[in-house]
């Protein structure tokens, strides 16, 4: 067997034959080197700048500190951030400043981190094939979002009509619900939050259906019920007395309300009580609560007095329990005598500190019919009101809401984009002004004021608030360690609301700051045949200050911020740019007359 020939060393081996391995490992680390002196020059190259082709929103930062790209995105996008934005609400257009609706533009954030040389090859690639594109960081304070989008809601929205039963004397019936459309105002934060300075277009806020809560079905069973509770009287046992409260009564004194999805029936039981009184009066004494008298311009104490007799709140209960029955026999109740005592008794009302006039102010108005009886309305409710210390007066919950049934007819309020129309309780904002304004002499603590989205004269700019059933409400809070007596004294041209109670301060005044941001009002015209005229005013921002004093001095000072849309100057008529030229002869009248609220 042939032993195989060894493999020849390569030091063996001649020159010429010898591998060329290390020559190869040479020319590789010299290949290294050079792209490892092109990188470290690509890296310098960068800089301690942003990467080069950096972009936001089309502007060019690239190369600079973040120092100044931050500059150069406020200076370039400075206005874009703080342009009001255009909003559609159906037909309308609504103005919403930015700034107001807690919107604004971070350009530090934008570019934070993004500064000093690049190591990353790939991102040094892109520095020479475009750069990279920044989205702008966007702060959105939902907190201030919320209530403007609110705002717009109360004025675009047309809400789901509840059913309701008529009670008309002895004859019932019930009006059908609707549904209504109103602004989806979560979807509208988020549609305004996007579109902020990415983009110029209108944004289109989204409208969406409500339906009632309230079931025909339900309706229908509260319909029944009705019509049973005013089929008959109910008999009503005092001691030795038997009194009868006649179906009409009853009629007059039954109401529903909607709650959880339900017509809920419920009975007045003053009215009851009254129906009664003539008949009971032999085994009856009249109580009363303690109250003030203030026509002396000083409170004083008209004291209280314990009753005998029927409670009407039980009253009510009772007679509820058996009005949905159709047997003669069972629509009776036993209602007992005794001890009525005052829900506020003199040594109650002697220990509430109300004795002085805290503060009184009076708003003046044009007189028209419908602001006499919804003002009224308004004035007659608030009339008497007794805060105690802590608690939080409401006026929605006050003077209820504005329906023929409370009291209220129509009159104009503001619509959608200032332009004035009619509703129920037009005028009610009169009253929402006077109390307030009461209440911000008096030193009561501000929970909740909304001003009118556009100025009208006869008020004092950034004091004065207005409500919307539903939307918004106007609240203060007694903060004093005394109760607080509201009055109030009525007329055809005026309102007069007064606090009394104990000063914690001797004075209060308000102090007005300039009007700034101002912004002209358009012209609109309006051809249809529900066209009322008013004139234009224009929008604007004011900052009104509360200042308080204590002997001569001040000890505190509270901002109140106000901005005013621009209110439109409505001419009754086709826009004169879409109509031939009329002829010389005719001189047709465009001259706005005031609006009416």
């Amino acid at each position: 067997m042939t032993s195989p020939t060894p493999t020849p060393l390569a030091e063996d081996l001649p020159v010429s034959e010898r591998p060329t391995r290390r020559r190869g490992l040479v020319l590789g680390g010299v290949g290294l080197a050079a792209l490892a002196a092109v990188y470290l020059a690509l890296v310098a190259s960068t800089g301690d700048g942003l990467p080069r082709g950096t972009h936001v929103l089309g502007v060019d930062v690239g190369g600079q500190s973040e120092a100044a790209a931050a500059a150069t995105l406020q200076r370039t996008l400075g206005p874009r951030a703080s342009a009001t934005i255009d909003a559609v609400v159906g037909s309308d257009h609504v103005s919403v400043v930015p700034a107001d609706a807690g919107l604004t533009f971070d350009p530090a954030a934008t570019v934070h981190g993004l500064g000093g040389r690049v190591w990353n090859p790939v991102t040094l690639i892109t520095q020479y094939t475009g750069g990279p594109t920044l989205e702008p960081v966007v702060v959105v304070d939902q907190a201030a979002l919320s209530p403007v989008v609110a705002a717009i809601a109360a004025d675009s929205d047309a809400p789901a009509v509840e059913p309701t039963i008529d009670v008309r004397g002895t004859a019932v019936s019930v009006n059908p619900g609707k549904n209504g459309r109103v602004l989806d105002q979560a979807a509208s934060s988020a549609a305004l939050a996007a579109a902020y300075l990415v983009s110029s277009d209108p944004v289109t806020l989204p409208l969406v259906e409500a339906s009632p809560t309230v079931s025909a079905d339900s309706a229908q069973k509260a319909l029944d019920t009705a019509q049973a509770a005013v089929a008959a009287p109910v008999k009503v046992q005092v001691g030795a007395v038997t009194a009868t409260i006649p179906a009409a009564s009853i009629a007059e004194a039954l109401s529903f309300s909607a709650k959880g999805g339900e017509l809920v029936p419920a009975l007045d039981g003053n009215v009851l009580r009254k129906a009664i009184g003539s008949s009971i009066a032999s085994v009856e004494t009249p109580g009363r609560n303690a109250t003030w008298n203030v026509s002396s311009g000083k409170p004083v104490i008209v004291p209280s007095r314990v009753g005998h007799g029927v409670n009407p709140q039980l009253l009510a209960r009772d007679v509820l329990v058996v009005v949905g029955e159709t047997d003669p026999v069972k629509r009776s109740v036993k209602a007992e005598l005794g001890s009525i005592p005052p829900t506020l008794s003199t040594a109650q009302a002697k220990a509430l500190g109300v004795i002085e006039q805290l503060s009184s102010f009076t708003q003046r108005f044009p007189y028209a019919a419908y602001r006499v009886q919804n003002i009224g309305q308004a004035a007659k409710r608030v009339n008497g009101t007794l805060l105690l210390p802590g608690q939080t007066f409401s006026l929605n919950n006050t003077i209820l809401e504005r329906t023929p049934a409370n009291g209220y007819t129509k009159g104009y309020v503001i619509g959608p984009g200032g332009v004035f129309k009619e509703d129920l309780g037009g005028g009610v904002s009169t009253s929402a002004t006077t109390v307030w304004t009461a209440a911000f002499y008096a030193g009561l603590e501000r929970v909740h004021t909304q001003a009118h989205s556009i100025w009208i004269p006869r008020y004092r700019a950034g004091l004065e608030a207005t409500v919307a059933w539903g939307s918004f409400d106007m609240q203060f809070k007694n903060d004093t360690p005394h109760a607080v007596l509201i009055t109030t004294v009525m007329k055809d041209t005026s309102l007069t609301v007064s606090m009394w109670g104990t000063k914690v301060y001797s004075d209060v005044t308000a102090v007005s700051g300039p009007r700034t941001s101002v912004t002209p009002f358009p012209t609109v015209y309006d051809a249809t045949s529900t066209c009322h005229s008013q004139g234009g005013e224009p929008g604007f921002a004011i900052d009104v200050y509360r200042v308080f004093l204590k002997g001569g001095k001040e000890v505190r000072r509270e901002k109140i911020s106000t901005r005013y849309r621009p209110g439109p100057n409505v001419i009754c008529g086709v826009d004169p740019a879409t109509k031939p030229t009329p002829s010389p002869s005719v001189k047709p009248s465009v001259t706005p007359t005031p609006a009416t609220t």
